[in-house]
């Protein structure tokens, strides 16, 4: 299954396990979402885990999808944005524990969480300035500060979870994934065994005193998205990745 529910006690956990690179279609990201939503209203969570298997955390959206119907892009953002939001709003605090690669729609999975743990060799990027697309910036903004979330988004160049930690984004580093599931595990617990009520009431708090609305601001980005995905750069964009060339842009294009 791509995503697999486990229960442990009062902690329920995510597992993404999307061979080869955790990259989601349309109707993954709205199941994702739904599953979200979901454990938000179970009275059996009290903090939810979400970690993957294999090469990395989450690359993001299927670009060959997109690249064969350039519009399941409207599915895609739905499903994006519906998933940020659960994540974001959900009633119980969110973990997200992340190895590998946290690029594109990873970055959404692990900016609209509470807490972020990582390995040492994970790294966080949107590479989609050279896919074509856009979005991000808003759950990127969430990890790290204005400048560096700029670089990043007009380079497509990825920040080390090293430089990560020393900024203060992430909660902890561990040599490797088994590691990093148990003190993920660990602190869902530590989070479970407190009033469930008070935990809730807490993090709806937190979420209303955000100097932004990351929901509406990742609604923003996606309308740029959207106007993108009309151009002949984003087509060719999605083509030369698929085809795994170097793309070739049309400077005069209007």
């Amino acid at each position: 299954m791509p995503i697999e529910l486990i229960h442990q006690g009062k902690v329920a956990t995510i597992e993404l396990n999307v061979p080869p690179v955790n990259a989601f279609n349309s109707e993954e990201w709205h199941q994702f979402a739904k599953l979200v939503d979901d454990l938000s209203f179970s009275e059996e969570v009290n903090s939810l885990v979400i970690r993957a298997q294999g090469k990395g955390f989450c690359a993001g959206v299927d670009i060959k999808e997109l690249q064969k119907d350039a519009d399941k892009i409207y599915e895609v953002n739905d499903g994006c944005w519906k998933l940020g939001r659960a994540i974001h709003n959900c009633n119980v605090p969110v973990i997200s524990a992340c190895h590998g690669f946290v690029l594109g729609g990873g970055i959404l999975i692990a900016g609209a969480s509470d807490i972020v743990l990582a390995t040492k060799d994970a790294y966080f990027g949107l590479p989609e300035i050279d896919r074509g697309a856009l979005g991000g910036g808003a759950h990127l903004s969430r990890l790290f500060s204005l400048q560096k979330v700029r670089k990043m988004m007009f380079t497509g160049e990825p920040i080390s979870a090293t430089e990560a930690f020393e900024f203060g984004s992430i909660e902890s580093l561990h040599d490797d994934m088994d590691q990093l599931h148990k003190a993920a595990n660990k602190l869902a617990e530590t989070i479970a065994s407190k009033s469930s009520v008070a935990v809730n009431l807490a993090k709806k708090a937190l979420n209303q005193i955000e100097f932004s609305n990351v929901d509406e601001d990742y609604k923003l980005e996606q309308n740029f998205t959207l106007e993108l995905y009309q151009s002949s750069d984003s087509q060719e964009a999605r083509d030369a990745f698929v085809e795994k060339r170097d793309a070739k842009f049309d400077k005069n294009e209007d």
